[in-house]
C-alpha cells in the first residue's frame, strides 16, 4: 500500500522556520522524483519545489528560491522542505508529490500557517 505521509507543519511566526518531513513507503522512492505543493486558502494548488530521483537536480517556485530548501534521504524514504524566513504569503495546506511517469502519489497534506 502506498503513503506518503507529511509531518512537521504548525503555526510559525513570520520570518520564522519550519521543517516539513514527507515519509514514503509502498513504492521505490528511489527510483521517484518528490515535490512538494502547497494549496493557499481559495486558490489553486501550486508547485513550490522539485527534487530528481538522485538530488542532482532541484527547482523552485520563484516565490520561495532562496528561502526554501528541498533535500531528500533515499536511505531514510524521506523527502524534506526546510522553510526559512517565513512570510504570511506561505499560508497553506502543503501536499507531498512522488512521480514517475505514469504513476503518481499524493501525500495528506499538512497544514502551515504564518501568522504573528
Amino acid at each position: 500500500q502506498v503513503q506518503l505521509v507529511e509531518s512537521g507543519g504548525g503555526l510559525v511566526q513570520p520570518g520564522g522556520s519550519l521543517r516539513l518531513s514527507c515519509a514514503a513507503s509502498g513504492f521505490t522512492f528511489s527510483n521517484y522524483a518528490m515535490r512538494w505543493y502547497r494549496q493557499p486558502p481559495g486558490k489553486e494548488r501550486e508547485l513550490v519545489a522539485a527534487i530528481g530521483s538522485v538530488s542532482t537536480s532541484t527547482h523552485y517556485a520563484d516565490s520561495v528560491r532562496g528561502r526554501f530548501t528541498i533535500s531528500r534521504d533515499n536511505l531514510k524514504n524521506t523527502v524534506y522542505l526546510q522553510m526559512n524566513s517565513l512570510k504570511p504569503e506561505d499560508t497553506a495546506v502543503y501536499y507531498c508529490n512522488a512521480i514517475r511517469i505514469p504513476y503518481e502519489y499524493w501525500g495528506q497534506g499538512t497544514q502551515v500557517t504564518v501568522s504573528s
